[in-house]
């Protein structure tokens, strides 16, 4: 009996690397159209396909797939019936099968309520509290993060506000049916500004307010996606020579790929960065993908420098950055506070693209290590889980004379 539409669900299907596939002359995406029914018009996209500005169109969902070709990540997703799923996962070309699961923004709204006392007016050029609390205005002088890019993995970024319009060098959707990486949620929008919103007179300043920010637009309009949009854009970030990709989004599980992806793009030289969740103080709370050693988990501190109430902590925290009533854009050009994880994770991504700014030829690794060895550290000497190395300092690993020493990451 044939299966039922409904019973259609996404899977992301991981390949064995081309010279250990008994089948080495047929591509992988002909392999997943192998067990497809007839006549299936499913489009696999590809990082690669997919231009500057481009979107997957607005297909039925049983129509798309993606097609990720990195050696080190062969990854097909498509929408598979149960039966189709056992064909593959017998196929010796395949390593594995799996679920493909939600993603959201990390952000919280619990502070929206408060009246917080000498807020700046944004009708002046507006230095945010977060900024100067990791020192950034003082390495401004060696460097803003000009030329750096940046991907934000998020819901996009309104590439018209204002005060993100000359920084904003391009970007790409995977949501299906958004025709362009214009945010139509707001999470995004704040998270660019923090990262690189310009010295331009007017609005707020960003940690790297010369850096180049890319919308990766991998959520929607609800702030909602799947893994398989994230891996497709960790993928686009790679093949389209992005630095570092911020990632203020996550869950509490993930597939497997996508820790491949996270591995793959570490390898090829970028530095990723995300949030370590909102929840809260219980042990072992960081989600994916800051959970993964090749990912810079980032939890959140207030003004105080205490660790936010609803800050995820735990083994894998790397570092702490600020994360309580943050100033930034919002949507359609104008400016407002946030608070969450998500928001200290834009800091440290800027904070990445100014000491990338300043040590041009430096690799992922020598950056990673300049960031975690020249920190202020707010808990006991060395590591711990709750602010990781410590509240990042701009300016003392911008200006760092010697290569800084190998720093451990966390993570699994």
């Amino acid at each position: 009996m044939a299966q039922k539409h409904d019973a259609r669900r996404t899977v992301i299907v991981t390949f064995k690397p081309k010279e250990k596939r008994p089948d080495k002359g047929t591509d992988k995406v002909e392999i997943v159209k192998g067990v497809l029914p007839s006549g299936m018009q499913t489009q696999f996209f590809a990082a690669t396909a997919l231009a500057s500005g481009a979107s997957v169109p607005a297909l039925p969902e049983d129509l798309i797939g993606y097609d990720v070709n990195q050696y080190e990540a062969p990854i097909v997703t498509a929408r598979l019936t149960q039966a189709e799923v056992d064909q593959l996962s017998k196929n010796g070309n395949v390593a594995q099968v799996e679920e493909d699961l939600p993603c959201y923004v990390i952000g919280v709204d619990q502070y929206a309520h408060l009246q917080f006392e000498n807020q700046p007016s944004v009708l002046a050029e507006t230095v945010p509290a977060g900024i100067s609390q990791i020192r950034s205005r003082e390495a401004w002088p060696s460097s803003q993060g000009e030329g750096v890019r940046v991907a934000v993995l998020d819901t996009g970024i309104d590439f018209k506000h204002p005060d993100l319009a000359e920084n904003y060098r391009g970007g790409v959707s995977f949501v299906p049916g958004a025709a362009t990486p214009m945010d139509d949620h707001g999470h995004g929008t704040h998270c660019a500004g923090t990262i690189a919103a310009p010295i331009n007179g007017l609005g707020v300043v960003g940690v790297a307010p010369s850096a180049y920010l890319y919308g990766v637009k991998v959520l929607d309009s609800t702030g909602s996606g799947a893994f398989s949009q994230i891996i497709s854009g960790i993928d686009w970030a790679i093949q389209n020579g992005m630095h570092i990709v911020s990632m203020s989004l996550g869950a509490s599980a993930a597939p497997s790929a996508l820790q491949t992806m996270c591995n793959t793009a570490w390898a090829k030289g970028l530095l990723l960065v995300a949030a370590a969740g909102n929840s809260g103080p219980a042990a072992s709370t960081v989600g994916f993908p800051a959970k993964y050693r090749n990912v810079i988990a980032v939890s959140a501190i207030d003004s105080g420098n205490a660790i936010a109430s609803f800050s995820s902590r735990g083994a894998e925290v790397d570092l702490c950055a600020p994360g309580v009533s943050v100033l930034s854009t919002t949507r359609g050009g104008g400016y407002g506070t946030m608070s969450g994880t998500s928001m200290a994770c834009p800091h440290v991504a800027g904070a990445a693209a100014v000491i990338w700014g300043a040590h041009r030829f430096a690799t992922n690794e020598q950056i990673w290590n300049l960031l975690a060895a020249h920190v202020d550290n707010l808990g006991p000497p060395g590591w711990d889980s709750n602010f990781g190395y410590g509240r990042v300092n701009v300016d003392r690993a911008a200006m760092a004379f010697a290569p800084a020493p190998a720093v451990a990451k966390k993570g699994i």
